[in-house]
């Protein structure tokens, strides 16, 4: 199923066109509206005339989030507030929140981008959608809310927290499909367990799932502990919120980018030359259509890489891979560069630990440590220690084995580690870097 059949399928070279179009638009725009894009453009010398195709977006300077706090809050609107009618911003975890706003077509052109993701998700007007993504200034939950209403669906405004009523909710309003974070669901469903429901009786059977790094090993649990077809989806606030691009229940390999809104490049993150399609890199994104928050050239930290093959389900946009970790999330162990979903891979592979880890990063002396501590299953802790020790040593060696570097490893007794009704924080680094 598609649902703007007249831009989801367009012809790759009616599409190009159309971007070409749209870029030369907004950055006119941003040249004479944000004094930022004009201060930029100048120091590169570069003026919207000298955009003649799309190849000339790589000589446009980069945007980053450091950029988006210096001109906090409001410094990068191009529009006056009297035109802002949405306000959302980051969580600020690492500094001042970054903060975006939005007109009233821009509510509107999100709608539509979560509703075109409910539908390549197989959902429909007559399913129900509990949506657990939070609401608020994060733009998870009214990002989801709006795009179930723009479908047609009904929608279970839940928000995020209050776990078991979650829970009860989802056996008496019988919803079809969830919205949260794939760390989440699986707590969810453990709770649910926990307190002697079946989760996968319940009418589910769809989750669109992200803000977060997921494995495909993660997904399997899901899969099988709630009974559901699970689907990555991918936004950052920064861009336009969740919806910018989204997996399909025909080629689950790839999330199709929505690109008659969104440009997509991958760069080497280190010197920014745009890399080839197959490539790894980092993300980085130019708004098309955006009125009140335009980015151009936005570093999303994100590493990916971008799939161009025609995908069965007949949208003709270029697919991104799944999110492997970010640029600004990547530790580095003696000399290794790791990602936390790496070790995630490593992990899910191996019979009788549970999807919940923490990696802690510690420094003795001049060297680096890495602990990992991740849960048993039920099953598992309760065998002798000569079995444990032995489970130990095989994560030991798988780790440096595939990733290269050597790990402590803890294992900790089932559902002892946090849980997260947000994004997952899976990382403590204790180094004074």
């Amino acid at each position: 199923m598609i649902y703007n059949e007249e831009f989801e399928t367009l012809p790759r070279e009616a599409l190009e066109a159309l971007q070409f179009k749209r870029l030369r638009q907004v950055v006119d725009r941003v040249y004479h509206t944000v004094g930022f894009y004009r201060r930029k453009f100048d120091e590169a010398g570069i003026t919207p005339e000298d955009i003649r195709s799309l190849d000339d977006l790589s000589r446009l300077p980069f945007t980053t989030k450091q950029d988006l706090r210096d001109n906090y809050p409001y410094g990068l609107f191009a529009v006056p507030m009297s035109n802002v009618i949405r306000v959302h911003a980051s969580s600020g975890t690492t500094g001042k929140p970054t903060v975006v706003g939005y007109t009233k077509r821009d509510i509107e052109t999100w709608a539509e981008l979560m509703a075109r993701s409910f539908t390549a998700a197989g959902l429909t007007k007559n399913d129900i959608i509990h949506n657990a993504y939070g609401y608020g200034l994060f733009t998870g939950g009214l990002g989801a809310h709006y795009g179930a209403e723009k479908l047609g669906a009904s929608v279970i405004p839940m928000s995020g927290g209050s776990t078991k009523k979650q829970i009860l909710i989802l056996q008496d309003f019988g919803p079809t499909a969830i919205c949260c974070t794939p760390s989440y669901a699986l707590f969810l469903a453990e709770t649910g367990q926990e307190m002697g429901i079946d989760m996968t009786s319940l009418r589910l059977r769809v989750g669109i799932l992200g803000a977060e790094p997921w494995s495909e090993r993660m997904r399997q649990e899901i899969e099988k502990k709630l009974n559901i077809m699970a689907l990555d989806i991918y936004g950052l606030s920064e861009v336009i919120g969740p919806g910018v691009a989204m997996e399909c229940v025909e080629g689950r390999h790839g999330l199709h980018v929505f690109e008659d809104n969104f440009v997509a490049e991958i760069i080497d993150s280190a010197t920014g030359e745009v890399q080839p399609y197959g490539k790894p890199g980092e993300l980085v994104f130019t708004t098309l259509t955006k009125e009140a928050f335009p980015l151009i050239r936005y570093r999303t930290s994100d590493i990916t890489r971008l799939i161009p093959d025609a995908c069965r389900c007949g949208r003709t946009f270029v697919r991104m891979e799944r999110v492997s970790g970010r640029s600004d999330d990547m530790l580095i162990i003696r000399g290794v560069n790791v990602f936390p979903s790496q070790i995630e891979s490593v992990l899910m592979e191996i019979e009788g630990l549970e999807p919940h880890y923490l990696l802690i990063v510690e420094r003795e002396g001049s060297l680096d440590t890495l602990e990992i501590q991740v849960e048993l299953s039920e099953q598992v802790f309760s065998d002798e220690i000569r079995g444990l020790q032995s489970l130990e040593k095989r994560i030991t060696k798988d780790v440096k084995d595939y990733l290269g570097i050597s790990a402590k490893v803890k294992l900790v007794e089932p559902k002892s580690l946090q849980r997260f009704e947000g994004k997952a924080q899976r990382v403590i680094d204790r180094r004074e870097l």
